[in-house]
């Protein structure tokens, strides 16, 4: 098992956290823990860089929606970057990619 490594950075759209290892129910409320330390305000975007993710189960899944509550409570906007292709699928299985912007990129999801 991975642990979770998050790291957060601030560009002029907002911040953009880099989720590195296993999002699961072991680590999910790391991310939910560390949502309201952030700084983000309305316009902004929250951009979650998946590039680094090796798994995501569903509490993992629940965390990202808990961060696009937690941005729409800001009338902030989400973005997912670089999405492992076997969590891209789940998003599709279960029509979370009609509700995320997917990027392939987290410099993708700045400039869009």
């Amino acid at each position: 098992m991975s642990p979770l490594k998050i790291t957060t950075r601030d560009v002029l759209t907002g911040p953009v956290l880099e989720i590195i290892g296993e999002l699961d129910y072991a680590h999910a409320t790391e991310l939910r823990d560390l949502l309201p330390t952030l700084p983000l305000q309305a316009g902004q975007r929250l951009i979650l860089d998946l590039a680094g993710m090796q798994f995501c189960d569903s509490s993992g899944i629940a965390a990202l929606i808990a961060a696009r509550n937690h941005a729409q409570a800001f009338h902030a906007d989400i973005a997912l970057a670089a999405v492992p292709a076997h969590t891209l699928r789940i998003l599709r299985v279960v029509g979370l990619d009609q509700i995320f912007a997917l990027h392939p990129d987290s410099e993708a999801a700045t400039g869009a």
